[in-house]
């Protein structure tokens, strides 16, 4: 994967993290929580902490795909690094949720099974490409 593409692929992600972002916030104001879908609860509670981690997750995804601003003392391959060490982390908690059922908790909500299958290939994937990526460059 070109760095091209994985910019591109920071532009697509950043919109899909701004929508999830703005379902966050409307539910949050809409007076219809809580709200129970596939056998979740979702609570107020629940939802502030994705409101912060998506506003973090946006504002790194726009700095990477569109190269706003300049941080000094964060070259692309420590960014990469960071990147792919905080997946890789995922990845390991999501294959041990799998492999020996530990219980993952995540601001009251206990994550299934089936996500687990789903994001540990996913984040697996992204540390790989990350860490590949960042043994490349030379900076």
């Amino acid at each position: 994967m070109s760095h091209r593409t994985l910019h591109e692929l920071a532009k697509f992600g950043s919109g899909v993290v701004a929508a999830d972002l703005a379902t966050n916030i409307w539910f949050l104001y809409s007076g219809l929580l809580p709200i129970t879908t596939l056998g979740m609860t979702v609570t107020e509670a629940m939802l502030w902490p994705s409101v912060v981690f998506d506003i973090a997750l946006l504002a790194m995804l726009v700095h990477y795909g569109w190269n706003i601003g300049h941080i000094p003392a964060l070259r692309e391959r420590t960014y990469l690094l960071v990147a792919g060490v905080v997946f890789l982390t995922l990845a390991v908690a999501h294959f041990a949720h799998i492999l020996f059922g530990l219980n993952i908790n995540a601001f009251g909500y206990e994550v299934p099974h089936w996500l687990s299958w789903t994001a540990s290939a996913v984040t697996a994937y992204f540390a790989y490409m990350s860490l590949r990526l960042a043994t490349r460059l030379k900076n």
